[in-house]
């Protein structure tokens, strides 16, 4: 498989601009990394003279054989052409998912003519092990582009940073990544206002403080994240942030009571000589979600899992308005000691 990340197909293409694969898989959950990719590929592609553009988007249930003929049809005037097949869902179904192999196969015989450019979001193991996706790989390039996960952000912030000649501290740019969790296209923004707003070179706390708004996008699964890595100040921002935002305390206190229960039963079962990577794979816990729950599970003993879930089930009781002896009146302000558990 020839496979590449967004950076490295964007310097290529700056490279040898002319020099196009006939076929790209563009695969990933991150929107502006997933369109500053295809913005790259339609530039070049542009500029290698491929002037006629057509765009399918498909899924399950579309019709894939009007979509083969489209591909295998040839331009009036004979134009070079860009095809671009978009699967929101990345599940084309078995029909979709022949045409696709069929498309990937051809794809080389046609190199000159036309390029192929297939979307795809961020694709499970079992997805990517099937035939069609396999095709595409054998035949042509795999675009993967990385989730820009929390600790990854500074970094990420400093290289955006470079990229117009300025710099930041490690504490600026931990105070920006925590403006714009979440939101990878608002940390865009901002860091294009900062190359606006000031020249370059190193920029200083207080001018970042002036000129960034608050666009972190909280949500229930950076909450989870925050309480399996035990990083408490985190956890009573993201909660702080969920009830500012209205978001309903139901559904946070699913959140947080679900991912209690499943790492208690998680803990029980290594208690019992059970292997706790198959119970992990069989709860879906993958990648950073499996990294996480492996920290929380060294770090709170087996005997406080059986409190906390109680603890969830009287925040549970709070929430529809009943007293709970020893607790807080305020459902928020309990949940936060219940997430709170977690970072110990």
């Amino acid at each position: 498989m020839k496979q590449v990340r967004p950076e490295q197909l964007i310097a290529q293409l700056q490279r040898n601009g002319t020099q196009l694969e006939p076929l790209y898989t563009v695969t990933g959950d991150e929107p502006l990394l997933v369109i500053e990719t295809c913005d790259a590929l339609r530039a070049a592609a542009m500029a290698a003279g491929y002037t006629e553009r057509e765009t399918v988007v498909a899924d399950a249930r579309s019709d894939w054989s009007a979509l083969l003929s489209a591909s295998q049809s040839i331009s009036l005037f004979g134009e070079r052409r860009l095809l671009e097949l978009k699967i929101p869902s990345g599940k084309p179904g078995k029909t979709g998912g022949e045409v696709i192999a069929r498309l990937a196969r051809q794809a080389p015989a046609q190199a000159g003519d036309c390029i192929t450019v297939v979307m795809l979001p961020k694709l499970d193991k079992a997805t990517r092990s099937s035939n069609w996706f396999t095709a595409l790989a054998e035949h042509g390039l795999v675009v993967d582009v990385p989730t820009i996960e929390r600790p990854m952000l500074p970094g990420w912030i400093g290289e955006r940073l470079a990229r117009q000649q300025q710099r930041a501290s490690a504490e600026v740019l931990q105070w920006l990544a925590d403006r714009v969790e979440g939101n990878l296209l608002a940390a865009h923004q901002e860091i294009l206002k900062l190359g606006l707003l000031y020249p370059e070179g190193a920029l200083t706390l207080e001018q970042v403080q002036e000129a960034v708004m608050n666009v972190a996008r909280y949500d229930v699964f950076k909450l989870r994240d925050a309480m399996l890595a035990g990083d408490a100040q985190r956890i009573v921002r993201l909660i702080e942030g969920l009830r500012a935002e209205g978001e309903a305390l139901p559904l946070v206190l699913w959140a947080v009571g679900e991912e209690i229960r499943l790492l208690a039963r998680l803990s029980q079962a290594a208690q019992q000589g059970q292997s706790v990577p198959a119970l992990m794979r069989t709860l879906r816990f993958f990648g950073t979600h499996e990294q996480l729950a492996h920290q929380a599970l060294k770090r709170i003993p087996p005997q406080a899992w059986t409190a906390a879930v109680h603890h969830a089930h009287e925040v549970d009781k709070i929430i529809k308005g009943l007293r709970v002896p020893g607790r807080l009146p305020d459902p928020w302000h309990e949940l936060t000691r219940l997430a709170l558990r977690l970072a110990a």
